[in-house]
């Protein structure tokens, strides 16, 4: 199938990009950063999906929304109305068989920067809008909310002992996620799932779960 996806040079956007690859399919990738991925099937466009000039591309079957950035002055610029701007440009045609975003468990919980929760929330409402408008072409429209996930991008906490332990001890599962693991997840919400439509899915690893009892 023909995937049409967002900042595909690192991070959590690089796996879900492999893991199209790996299994066969082609990936048209737009990040403001160059390339990270050589492959025969795989094609990069260099923009910025806020403000940048975006690419032709026909019959894209599978729209994956993943660019973003984190307390950065321009996390709804980029995470809400980039995402908004990339999914009203390409999703609403016949091939389309899937549209997924990656949220953040922050967009429930609340628990993060103010700007970055703000982006992440609107992004869930705006994939149920999208549900609703995608389900004519027989489409489904779903987000992926990961909580900690071992990247770059939180390496200031992870190389941090202290800061480590106390993350490690609000979660029910003493560990974050990989990469490797949102990748399979968006694999199987927008290949292998069908039925599905509407829903944001928590991978936290237990983090909102956490409770103490006390008697």
């Amino acid at each position: 199938m023909k995937v049409l996806m967002t900042g595909t040079s690192k991070g959590i956007g690089k796996a879900i990009a492999r893991k199209f690859l790996t299994c066969g399919h082609e990936v048209i990738g737009l990040d403001i950063l160059p390339p990270s991925l050589e492959h025969k099937n795989y094609t990069h466009v260099q923009t910025d999906v806020f403000s940048g000039e975006l690419p032709e591309v026909s019959g894209a079957e599978i729209l994956i929304n993943n660019a973003g950035v984190q307390d950065s002055g321009q996390d709804i610029d980029i995470n809400l109305k980039g995402s908004i701007r990339i999914t009203e440009k390409y999703a609403f045609q016949k091939n389309i068989k899937s549209v997924l975003f990656i949220a953040s468990a922050s967009a429930s919980s609340g628990a993060e920067f103010p700007e970055y929760c703000a982006s992440k929330g609107g992004m869930v409402a705006y994939m149920k809008n999208v549900a609703l408008r995608v389900a004519k072409y027989g489409a489904t429209a779903n987000s992926l909310s990961p909580g900690g996930v071992r990247t770059e991008l939180n390496e200031r906490v992870m190389n941090d002992a202290v800061l480590w332990k106390q993350i490690m001890d609000e979660t029910l599962l003493p560990k974050w996620a990989e990469p490797e693991e949102i990748a399979e997840w968006a694999y199987f919400v927008t290949v292998v799932n069908r039925s599905m439509t509407a829903q944001d899915i928590l991978i936290d690893n237990g983090e909102q779960a956490k409770a103490t009892f006390i008697w």
